[in-house]
């Protein structure tokens, strides 16, 4: 079991300001799945995304990741559950001042032990991987859409992540380019065996998922029939 959540609840905001945002939450996600979350904008699949990611601390009941408990974890444990992850948002998030290339080897700075050297050269291969590699020294401004978004998902997964949190990663995207990342994504992540948890409201990629999760109103819920 890579993800397990047992009665998890979380609030947003203090004293009278506080409302909850996530209500008894009860999930486990094993190795090697994919699993797309879906269901209207703000049901709290983002919410949740962040809270498995280690991106703030769950606040009751129950989250362990990798065996680690999330739930109360401060922030030494947070950063070092992160380290585990691969992240791809919708705004790919680059940094335009790097090349293809340099923002995929940002992906391994949090990794000790490899030479920068070496951080180039599987920061290289990733980019071939994922049909770039007459690209690395491109910078952002000069990509399109979808070749950033394929950076974004070598940034990613470079460091060969356990876990794999994407969200939204087709928004911004027309059909085509969308369907080819979330390929990608899933052949990347079928070959280094990792788990993807993905956030979307595009029923264009349902189909990759081995599971779909539908949440409303902050709940874990049974998707509606279609008519």
């Amino acid at each position: 079991m890579v993800i397990s959540v047992k009665n998890l609840n979380h609030y947003f905001g203090k004293g009278q300001l506080r409302k909850q945002a996530l209500f008894d939450i009860n999930l486990e996600i094993n190795a090697g799945e994919i699993v797309i979350m879906t269901g209207p904008s703000g049901s709290g699949k983002t919410t949740l995304l962040t809270l498995v990611g280690g991106l703030r601390s769950a606040q009751e009941g129950s989250l362990r990741v990798l065996g680690r408990e999330l739930c109360g974890a401060n922030d030494k444990a947070l950063t070092l559950a992160r380290r585990n992850n691969g992240y791809i948002f919708q705004a790919h998030n680059l940094h335009g001042s790097l090349t293809a290339v340099q923002n995929v080897k940002m992906g391994l700075e949090l990794h000790n032990g490899l030479s920068p050297k070496a951080m180039y050269t599987r920061a290289v291969e990733m980019l071939e991987m994922v049909g770039l590699g007459n690209r690395l020294n491109y910078y952002p401004d000069d990509l399109s859409g979808g070749q950033k978004q394929r950076v974004a998902i070598a940034r990613a997964l470079v460091s060969h992540p356990k876990i794999v949190l994407a969200d939204e990663p087709t928004a911004a995207l027309d059909s085509k380019s969308g369907r080819d990342v979330v390929n990608l994504m899933q052949k990347l992540a079928k070959e280094q065996g990792c788990t993807i948890v993905l956030v979307t409201h595009d029923n264009r990629i349902l189909d990759i998922a081995d599971r779909i999760v539908y949440m409303e109103d902050g709940r874990l819920a049974n998707a509606p029939v279609a008519a």
